[in-house]
């Protein structure tokens, strides 16, 4: 028995992060229901985006244009590349506003486990990057997780005779945090990464 229309969107949009069968159910019913207003725009966009949208030959941002706006900017310090895993990382710092260098996306970790190896990610591309000798630094924003912390020892490890400044983001107790709340690692890491008031 064929899928209907309705059952084949169901089960498109239940594979989205976040959505599960039934949250899926309730957005194609209020898609349904605003069908002019909401449904129809909504599939332009997605089609005008699934035509348009490339990933940038530089950092490997999401963008219409190649290069891509943020490695256009003539504002940005060329000096300072952020490494992150992926674009929705990204997106999550320049959303905060407190980085204004340029960005290098890996397209994942270093994964022995997954089989996932440096020359299956963009650090290549990156190492390139610096060879060119306009990087004074390089900020590693991996995850706090197993692959992304030995994804960041395996770039600075890479980086170590470069003379390149290699940083990387802090991590420890979130601001607004409450002790009691926070797991074992994260403490541990805290304590780790202490400074002088």
């Amino acid at each position: 028995m064929a899928l209907s229309d309705v059952d084949r969107l169901i089960q498109l949009l239940a594979r989205l992060p976040g959505l599960g069968p039934r949250s899926a159910r309730r957005a194609v019913l209020h898609l349904l229901k605003r069908r002019e207003t909401l449904l129809e725009p909504l599939a332009r966009a997605m089609t005008e985006a699934a035509a348009s949208v490339r990933t940038c030959s530089v950092c490997g941002n999401l963008d219409a244009t190649d290069p891509c706006a943020i490695c256009r900017d003539p504002a940005r310090d060329h000096a300072a590349i952020c490494v992150v895993e992926g674009v929705g990382d990204l997106w999550a710092l320049e959303r905060a506003g407190g980085f204004r260098g340029r960005y290098h996306v890996l397209g994942g970790t270093l994964s022995a486990l997954d089989g996932v190896g440096p020359d299956d990610l963009r650090i290549p591309a990156l190492l390139g990057r610096i060879a060119s000798g306009a990087v004074t630094e390089v900020v590693l924003a991996t995850n706090a997780t197993v692959d992304g912390q030995t994804t960041a020892h395996y770039i600075a490890e890479r980086l170590s005779d470069s003379g390149v400044a290699v940083t990387r983001l802090a991590h420890g107790v979130p601001v607004g945090g409450e002790l009691d709340y926070l797991d074992d690692g994260t403490l541990t890491a805290a304590f780790k990464a202490r400074r002088p008031v």
